[in-house]
């Protein structure tokens, strides 16, 4: 990898040695009783230059998701989820899609 990453992408700190991937390691950086709701830039500021491990070959840092994430609140981590979610599917991290990304040419 040649970015400086804040924290080891597969370390205890990242991704618990490639165990934890793209949705869980953001979630384990939120506390759905006292993060919500939630102002999203401020969590980009403090977050945006973390590694998120999207899979076996593919780290990138958290703000890189965020920058197809709209939403400047989220009420509660459930929002959070689906807008995080939503924003891989738009920047095409997942490579798996469960209609495919291109149904007619790429089926899942």
């Amino acid at each position: 990898m040649s970015q400086d990453w804040p924290v080891d992408p597969d370390g205890e700190e990242g991704s618990e040695g490639m165990r934890k991937f793209d949705m869980r390691i953001i979630a384990d950086k939120v506390d759905e009783e006292a993060d919500f709701p939630m102002d999203v830039s401020e969590f980009v500021d403090e977050y945006g230059e973390y590694p998120i491990r999207i899979n076996h070959e593919r780290v990138v840092a958290l703000r890189e998701i965020f920058e197809y994430v709209d939403a400047e609140e989220f009420e509660e981590l459930v929002d959070m989820h689906k807008a995080v979610g939503a924003a891989m599917r738009e920047g095409d991290f997942w490579k798996y899609h469960p209609e495919g990304s291109d149904p007619k040419k790429k089926p899942a």
